[in-house]
């Protein structure tokens, strides 16, 4: 089967280009069941690239099928305390977004699609959307906005729910490959790095060819290797330091958790300090790592 890179991956090198855009559109318009159009990256210091950043995110300007103005921030995550991250990532979309001297009611909405790679919280299925619903505390009655209110906010805004961010979270470890429509094609190529024949959904097409590892260039294939042997490193960490007798397939879960988040850091400093000319006992000492473990770095 054709070898892809994988998704967080190409978010962070390749799909931030225009003439690539329609992978993402075709995504997103799957997940959310209307057509999306981007219209451009934002720039801000979430769209920074980091080598090391644990967290890959960008945010697009967009436009939905019905005219609908959005913001939707995607982010791939790889650190154990994901939810503040999410809560984080929108409020500064929302903080940044906002033209100074611009009434509050023009703040435009934001869509937080969140693809993670670990074992997240307690729950059966593998994509999760959230919204802001209030509820009274003695009637039990939902909010809702009143006709005045209404007239103050843009035709896409029918209900208290449309004025916040809707969050949408997509388990990949928990995805059992079992392709049943369009969406979970996306998510078989999120889990799997690979695109079957027969898959239709929208965007899929153009990501088999733009994100066959084959077509890379000698400098992006250095860069997905590093990638990659990140990736392997903190897999070998974690087996090292706390899985012991417990079953191979819990690993991936714990890899991209709290566990990963913990032992990346240490991977990270320890590469530092190497760079600084620290020997191996002085490393040790600093990072809790051991020097076979060191040396392998």
């Amino acid at each position: 089967m054709q070898k892809l890179v994988r998704f967080d991956w190409a978010i962070k090198y390749l799909l931030r280009n225009k003439a690539n855009f329609s992978i993402l559109e075709g995504f997103l318009s799957e997940l959310l069941h209307t057509d999306v159009k981007i219209d451009a990256i934002l720039e801000s210091e979430s769209n920074q690239e980091q080598e090391r950043d644990k967290t890959i995110r960008v945010d697009l300007k967009a436009e939905l099928s019905g005219g609908e103005k959005v913001i939707i921030e995607v982010q791939c995550v790889r650190q154990w305390d994901f939810l503040s991250r999410m809560l984080y990532g929108v409020s500064r979309v929302v903080v940044e977004h906002l033209e100074k001297g611009s009434e509050y009611g023009e703040i435009p909405k934001v869509i937080s699609v969140n693809i993670v790679y670990f074992d997240l919280g307690h729950g059966k299925d593998y994509i999760y959307k959230g919204q802001t619903h209030f509820e009274g505390i003695h009637c039990h009655d939902r909010l809702e906005l009143g006709e005045d209110e209404k007239k103050m906010y843009p035709e896409t805004i029918q209900g208290v729910s449309d004025v916040y961010p809707q969050y949408y979270v997509l388990k990949v470890p928990q995805f059992k490959s079992k392709v049943q429509n369009k969406l979970d094609e996306w998510m078989y190529f999120l889990k799997e790095s690979a695109i079957k024949p027969e898959f239709r959904a929208k965007g899929l097409s153009q990501a088999a060819k733009t994100l066959d590892f084959l077509r890379l260039d000698d400098v992006e294939r250095r860069r997905y290797d590093r990638f990659m042997d990140n990736l392997r490193d903190e897999k070998s960490l974690v087996r090292t330091h706390y899985i012991g007798g417990r079953e191979d397939g819990r690993i991936e879960g714990l890899v991209e958790g709290e566990i990963a988040g913990k032992i990346a850091g240490k991977i990270e400093v320890a590469r530092n300090l190497k760079k600084l000319g620290l020997n191996h006992t002085q490393i040790s000492e600093a990072t809790g790592l051991c020097t076979d473990e060191i040396d392998a770095l």
